[in-house]
């Protein structure tokens, strides 16, 4: 996922009350990291294929998986996002859920008022 596009869509899932940031998984290499409940992590396309797909991990172990989401290599940001917020980790094979869930409250952009000065300037807002 092209960096600026990864930082995007973690600010609007940020906007929906999901704990997400941006994980940098190589040299220009991006891709999302979301915290779910039990102790775990998905770590979404980091591996600079086409389609959208996770991996599930607790404690550095996979433990379970979101298979590539069909037409997913084509999909807008407000569609990765719905595709993110829709994502049922309950079992080790992730499905989707017909609708998203009730956005929560808004949690803040990171970086804070320092995000362009972390970030090297590299975008507009």
């Amino acid at each position: 996922m092209e960096e600026n596009r990864a930082r995007r869509v973690v600010d609007a899932l940020r906007d929906r009350g999901i704990d997400a940031r941006m994980e940098k998984a190589g040299v220009y290499q991006f891709g999302l990291w979301i915290k779910i409940p039990g102790g775990r992590e998905a770590i979404w396309d980091t591996d600079g294929s086409a389609g959208l797909e996770a991996q599930v991990m607790r404690d550095g172990v996979l433990v379970g998986f979101v298979p590539s989401i069909p037409g997913s290599d084509d999909f807008t940001e407000e569609q990765v996002v719905d595709a993110i917020a829709r994502t049922d980790y309950d079992q080790p094979v992730a499905t989707q859920r017909r609708t998203a869930p009730v956005p929560a409250a808004p949690l803040p952009r990171q970086g804070g008022v320092f995000r362009r000065f972390l970030d090297g300037f590299r975008y507009r807002d």
